[in-house]
């Protein structure tokens, strides 16, 4: 290769290099944004295991691929007893009448449907207690629990919303992997409005990043502490918030909507169940 025609080509890569490494300064700049990520993703591979999809099995007797099901959110482990938290609204579907199950990971086999009963519900402020059977965390799951915050989410505060949802949300078999979504932003700010039809107002806390269909149930983690402060509700849409089941609309211009974790703490309390805290605040059913 002659000099004149190797210098030049490493000037191009040079040149490629530098505007590679421009753009990446542009979009990742500044350094508390980097933290931020970086964080976050810490959070997202230890947390994940502990979210899992709210559904129901179509048919009676496995196909190829498992079970086919339909998928309504999420729901998330709170302790090693197999209790989870979710949204109140991802069990509408049940009220009449209807199994609910949550499908739960194994390691080196498929994914399994569990059986959760409903332990208890708000629908003032839209949260809901289930509890697996038989208990993962008894068995070869590969399972883990999230701890609670005991302070509320504060506006500005760096958080993390993990999901997992089906690759085919209309075509979805228990034996398919599922995708999981992270998705960083911050909260807004904190609103009133009325979750439920003839209830009396409830605060919700609204987040900067884009909440997508699947998300309804899915905990909102602090980012600093891996400790959940929320849970996902649906968009915030003039001044209510539609649950994400329920709307087509996913515009990153519309804020979401989250379900801040004290009224899930207040339901826990009265129904005796036990959760982690962050630090030393931990297995307790009451502060």
């Amino acid at each position: 290769m002659p000099l004149s025609f190797a210098t030049t080509h490493r000037r191009k890569v040079a040149i490629a290099a530098l505007g590679a490494l421009a753009a990446l300064v542009c979009v990742l700049s500044p350094l508390a944004a980097r933290q931020t990520q970086a964080r976050a993703n810490s959070a997202d591979d230890s947390a994940i295991s502990s979210v899992c999809p709210v559904v129901y099995p179509d048919d009676q007797s496995p196909a190829a691929r498992g079970y086919h099901y339909t998928f309504f959110g999420n729901a998330f482990f709170i302790n090693d007893e197999g209790y989870l938290l979710t949204v109140a609204h991802v069990l509408e579907t049940f009220r009449d009448g209807g199994q609910p199950y949550i499908l739960v990971n194994r390691p080196n086999s498929p994914p399994k449907l569990l059986q959760v009963t409903v332990i208890a519900k708000d629908l003032q402020h839209d949260v809901a207690i289930l509890r697996a059977t038989p208990n993962p965390f008894a068995g070869k799951y590969q399972v883990a629990f999230l701890p609670l915050a005991a302070a509320p989410a504060v506006r500005g505060q760096s958080v993390l919303a993990l999901s997992l949802h089906p690759q085919r949300l209309q075509n979805a078999y228990s034996f398919d992997s599922t995708r999981e979504d992270s998705s960083p932003g911050t909260v807004l700010s904190y609103e009133s409005t009325q979750l439920e039809k003839s209830a009396p107002a409830a605060d919700v806390f609204l987040l900067s990043h884009p909440v997508v269909k699947g998300q309804s149930g899915s905990p909102v983690l602090a980012v600093d502490s891996n400790a959940v402060v929320g849970l996902v509700e649906g968009l915030w849409l003039r001044g209510t918030p539609v649950s994400i089941a329920k709307s087509s609309a996913q515009t990153g211009a519309t804020p979401g909507a989250a379900i801040p974790i004290q009224y899930a703490l207040a339901l826990l309390k009265e129904h005796n169940v036990s959760w982690r805290g962050v630090k030393n605040d931990s297995g307790r059913s009451k502060e």
